[in-house]
């Protein structure tokens, strides 16, 4: 799938087979997050899969709107050192993961991590350092059922030439 068509399939989805994703495809999804753009080329992410459904199952029942946790393949918490742009660089490596994810027929939703207040129980609970940032935590699965797309607004109504 091409880089475009990729960003058109992606969508979040909260309903998941049962079953898991590859190790061979969680790692190519990790891969994209690896190379994504990165303030002063900082790279400041880990990024930590949870296949087990025992451990997936304490992720999910430790945030406020991420129950789906538990039934997806996999999750992928993304977290960084705090650096300056720790955010920025996350959120960048997060997304290259959803698109990626998505060229290889994989879903996903993201689930916020940011100064949630599970935040600290997440980083415990995959065992990081207290002083690192969760980012994100990406369920990701099979599609259990067809879910219709969100709707975007127009590009007519996002896009301005030269201002506002």
């Amino acid at each position: 799938m091409e880089a475009l068509e990729a960003l058109v399939a992606r969508h979040a989805t909260r309903w998941f087979q049962a079953r898991p994703v590859p190790r061979a495809v969680l790692e190519k999804i990790v891969d994209a997050g690896r190379l994504a753009a990165t303030a002063r080329n900082e790279q400041p992410w880990e990024f930590i899969v949870v296949t087990d459904p025992t451990r997936r199952r304490a992720l999910a029942d430790l945030t406020d709107f991420g129950k789906f946790i538990a039934e997806a393949g996999a999750c992928v918490v993304v977290i960084c050192r705090a650096t300056t742009y720790y955010l920025e660089d996350g959120a960048a490596a997060a997304q290259n993961m959803l698109v990626a994810a998505a060229a290889l027929g994989v879903q996903s939703c993201w689930v916020s991590g940011d100064k949630r207040p599970y935040a600290a129980a997440v980083l415990a609970t995959v065992g990081a350092p207290a002083d690192h940032k969760l980012v994100a935590l990406l369920p990701m699965g099979y599609e259990a059922q067809a879910v219709p797309r969100a709707p975007k607004r127009a590009l007519e109504s996002v896009l301005h030439w030269e201002q506002f």
